[in-house]
């Protein structure tokens, strides 16, 4: 690598303050797109008008940001919203024809990502539609899929390696005896890059394997925990469900139809690089070109998946900067009361008492341990982080 190359893969990484400061303004927007969501989560309340309402919030707030920089920075949504309820397992953001409605019990998922210049930070969040503790089967998931999420920041970290995450969330979700669901990854992220080539299985299988790798200071990671009180093996129902495309750069085919290449043209425009929902495409011609677009490789498709019905499934995801001085998670929300406590399981527990930040200077590390201990740090860290100010840290 060149001078110049390295000097160029320093300032996009997160050896930049300006880098960090614009996944930290990105996280501190996705939070609170988050929050505004969650406020519009009720019962009879339409999903699509949900997610139009997280997507412009997103765009609203970081439209008012570097309007004055002397080069034109991208930035606006990273991750269409989505509200996938009940066995739904994700991506689910329909189009505006859509009638699909909240109901009262519903156990809802908000997934949803935002980006300044390319540097991306995504959210994932699970709620009960209800008042008071939530309790029974959708209490294990949720409390599952949070104490995986906990415990996968505590080993995403220089050193450990991805093997060592999938391992310990299949683990903590049998310890409430729910399963990871299969083919969720957790990618490495970079500038414009959402799901790099360090990936974390939410389960390995023989169909399903990715190189093993160590995490490493100065990485992002999107972690992505999604956990089902069925078997976690979910089906595609009807590709027709599915919205949410990304631009696959790599691939150059001439397509046939005139409207497949007037869709794409507006893709590479609009969305050349982020996952975008065909709502936001001239519908008609959208629907005629996208199929085409899809079958030669030109777009990657986000499906809607299922288990079972009755099954409730729950996701926790985060973004995490694996900093000089530990690990910092940016994006989160805090979770409704749950009736399921944290397992006693000695491992869990163990993985739970890792600290996120290092430890300073020699003589002080037993000061501060025996403050920590004090003040009870070590159990309290495993407890979802308050969003608003996380984010700003």
């Amino acid at each position: 690598m060149s001078s110049d190359d390295e000097r160029d893969e320093k300032e996009l990484s997160l050896t930049s303050p300006e880098v960090v400061t614009k996944y930290k303004s990105a996280a501190e927007i996705v939070n609170k797109a988050l929050q505004v969501v969650l406020a519009e989560c009720k019962p009879k309340a339409k999903i699509v008008d949900i997610c139009e309402k997280g997507d412009a919030f997103i765009k609203e707030q970081t439209a008012s940001m570097y309007k004055n920089a002397k080069k034109k920075i991208e930035r606006g949504v990273a991750f269409p919203t989505c509200i996938s309820v009940n066995n739904t397992v994700g991506h689910f953001s329909p189009l505006a024809s859509d009638e699909s409605v909240l109901e009262d019990g519903d156990m809802v998922k908000i997934d949803m990502g935002c980006h300044i210049d390319g540097f991306i930070a995504l959210v994932g969040h699970t709620h009960v539609l209800q008042e008071g503790t939530v309790t029974g089967r959708k209490s294990d998931v949720i409390r599952a899929a949070s104490d995986a999420a906990d415990v996968a920041l505590r080993l995403v970290r220089p050193g450990k390696k991805n093997t060592d995450v999938t391992e310990a969330i299949q683990k903590v979700a049998a310890a409430y005896d729910c399963k990871i669901v299969e083919g969720v990854l957790s990618h490495q992220m970079k500038q414009h890059v959402i799901d790099g080539n360090k990936v974390v299985l939410s389960v390995s299988s023989p169909e399903t394997t990715v190189d093993e790798v160590e995490f490493e200071e100065n990485e992002v990671y999107a972690i992505d925990i999604v956990a089902s009180t069925g078997d976690g093996k979910p089906k595609l129902l009807d590709e027709k469900q599915t919205t949410i495309y990304k631009k696959d750069e790599s691939v150059n085919y001439q397509l046939k139809m005139k409207a497949s290449r007037f869709i794409i043209s507006e893709i590479k425009q609009n969305f050349p690089r982020m996952p975008f929902t065909a709502r936001s495409l001239e519908e008609k011609r959208a629907r005629l070109g996208l199929v085409e677009c899809v079958n030669h490789g030109h777009l990657q498709p986000y499906p809607v998946l299922y288990e079972k019905p009755g099954d409730f499934v729950a996701q926790i995801k985060f973004t995490v900067l694996l900093m000089p001085n530990g690990s910092d998670r940016i994006t989160s929300h805090e979770l409704q009361k749950l009736e399921t406590k944290t397992s006693e399981d000695p491992e869990i527990k163990g993985w739970l008492a890792l600290g996120i930040k290092k430890k300073k200077g020699g003589g002080k590390k037993k000061k501060a341990a025996k403050k920590a201990g004090e003040k009870g740090e070590a159990s309290t860290e495993a407890e979802p982080m308050d969003a608003s100010s996380n984010a700003q840290e």
